[in-house]
């Protein structure tokens, strides 16, 4: 590559790991896309005329992960390459391909042939689904290497509880992989309160998995386990002119609102329109029951070009004409991150809901569990009502992983 990379010990193992599979799991910021990209690079250098790939789970993460740190690392290392977004391909001159492909779709991962492929961030997948990809990867990675070595699918990510990566690398262990775990506290390049933001971001039971790389039970009894009915109940409600903060959930015959106020900081959940049939009906509810109040709505981001009552508006449409003001980004956050937002409100006494006012709310918040992907349970109905709930709470109290950019260092 013309430069040596100074790497931390944990990325210099993976780097030059030998092992079929190899898997890197980490806390954040603790270097593990750094060594997935790195190599991938040092792959694609190795063997020049064999394509090579590195797969994430959703596109939305090739944009921001792929079409970022692959470039920047190539211009760090004087390398000219060029990058075509459209075939999700990038080409190193003088050097080959590396491809970008998602794993989300694991039907899709067919027509080609590469010699290495890296994975990054399994387990946002369901169990189900990410073992479907292996297998297809596994398919892919067949080019045969020069050297006559085996080919090697490495895999780098947070762990998620028991989910795909610790079934790998360590319920089905076996003398072709090899595990490196790695904390955070071991990059001594973060700055000083990049730890203490992970601290304050988090709830408690997930930091030994953001911060020491630890995979821990996060799917076990309720969703919302800091929740306590009687600890989390308040007898707030909305005063007359007070600004309402709703949040919304759409669905034909299953609307769902949760209506919040703010004050001194503190969110209190003080009223929910439940079961209502479409948007427009929902817009009637709201503008009888709070006829003299300014109203933001924090609604479902697929309502952006998603229709409950069959009409050509879409649902974001109907709500602004009716003269609510909406907060919503382009897409919603990762649900482990809304649910994060609502356990760590709770635990910080934050996010208060009035029991009396909100029954269902309240039984949602002690019953819903998880499935046996991972995922909050939508079998129970429960859903509607605490999606509408955590897509205003994730707005008044994002979790936002903090970033940092660690300058690539080279030995002379």
């Amino acid at each position: 590559m013309g430069n040596e990379l100074k790497c931390l010990s944990h990325q210099y193992d993976f780097l030059f790991s030998e092992s079929k599979h190899t898997g890197l799991v980490a806390g954040y910021g603790a270097g593990k896309s750094f060594a997935g990209t790195l190599k991938t690079l040092h792959k694609k250098i190795q063997y020049p005329n064999v394509k090579v790939a590195y797969y994430l789970p959703t596109y939305p993460l090739i944009r921001d992960i792929a079409f970022d740190k692959f470039p920047s690392m190539c211009e760090e290392l004087g390398m000219s390459y060029s990058l075509n977004k459209s075939n999700k391909e990038l080409t190193i001159h003088g050097y080959g391909s590396i491809l970008f492909r998602n794993m989300g779709e694991p039907e899709n991962i067919v027509g080609y042939e590469v010699g290495y492929s890296l994975i990054d961030e399994c387990d946002i997948l369901p169990k189900e689904k990410m073992d479907m990809a292996f297998k297809k990867i596994v398919a892919r990675n067949r080019t045969p290497l020069p050297d006559g070595r085996e080919n090697q699918i490495d895999v780098v990510g947070t762990p998620e509880g028991f989910k795909w990566f610790y079934d790998r690398f360590v319920t089905n262990a076996d003398r072709f992989t090899k595990l490196i775990r790695a904390s955070t506290l071991r990059n001594k390049h973060l700055p000083p309160s990049y730890i203490d933001v992970l601290r304050e971001t988090y709830p408690e039971a997930l930091l030994s998995a953001y911060l020491n790389g630890e995979f821990v039970n996060l799917t076990s009894g309720t969703v919302y386990y800091v929740w306590d009915r009687v600890e989390n109940n308040c007898d707030v409600v909305a005063e007359k002119g007070e600004h309402l903060h709703v949040g919304m959930d759409f669905n034909v015959n299953q609307m769902a609102a949760i209506v919040h106020v703010i004050r001194d900081g503190v969110a209190y959940a003080v009223d929910e329109l439940l079961g209502i049939r479409d948007t427009p009906d929902m817009v009637l509810a709201l503008q009888d029951r709070y006829p003299d109040h300014r109203i933001t709505i924090y609604p479902d981001a697929a309502g952006q070009a998603r229709q409950t009552n069959g009409s050509s508006q879409t649902d974001h449409i109907i709500l602004r004409n009716a003269g609510f003001r909406i907060n919503v980004a382009s897409q919603n956050p990762r649900i482990k991150d809304r649910v994060a937002s609502v356990n760590r409100a709770l635990e910080r006494d934050l996010y208060r809901v009035n029991v009396s006012r909100c029954p269902q709310l309240a039984d949602g918040l002690e019953q819903q569990v998880y499935d046996k992907n991972g995922m909050p349970d939508k079998s129970t109905g429960h859903d509607h009502k605490l999606d509408a709930m955590g897509y205003y709470i994730f707005k008044q109290f994002p979790i936002h992983k903090p970033v940092v950019d660690i300058p690539i260092s080279f030995a002379s």
